[in-house]
């Protein structure tokens, strides 16, 4: 069973650092991991964490174009000054971890795979 989370509650829970809030209040169904733009474009979901060390504006169009939930950088990977913005206008959560992405997948995997939120 597939448990939501809210991209804040989620960013709480993972004592993730919010670089752009957006829209916190967003579910979090999923995770994608992916760094090539076309191909995370074709296959992230609806309302997943997209994870990542692209820090641009073109990642932020992408996760538009997905619809994902979130950005989650990977590895304090930076968010450059126009993708902040443009994460800003278009109310994109952009959340951000010193872990690496596989870490950073198998925590958020528990996350949604407990009905409780589980325990790591």
């Amino acid at each position: 069973m597939i448990r939501t989370w809210t991209v804040g509650a989620l960013a709480e829970k993972m004592g993730l650092e919010t670089v752009v809030e957006g829209d916190s209040a967003r579910a979090v169904t999923g995770g994608y991991c992916g760094d090539l733009l076309s191909w995370v474009m074709g296959r992230a979901r609806e309302g997943d964490a997209w994870i990542t060390v692209m820090g641009n504006v073109n990642a932020v169009a992408v996760a538009v174009l997905a619809d994902a939930a979130c950005i989650l950088l990977a590895e304090d990977s930076s968010l450059d000054d126009e993708a902040k913005e443009r994460a800003l206008v278009q109310e994109v959560p952009v959340l951000r971890s010193g872990k690496d992405a596989f870490s950073l997948a198998v925590e958020l995997g528990r996350l949604l795979g407990e009905p409780d939120g589980g325990v790591l």
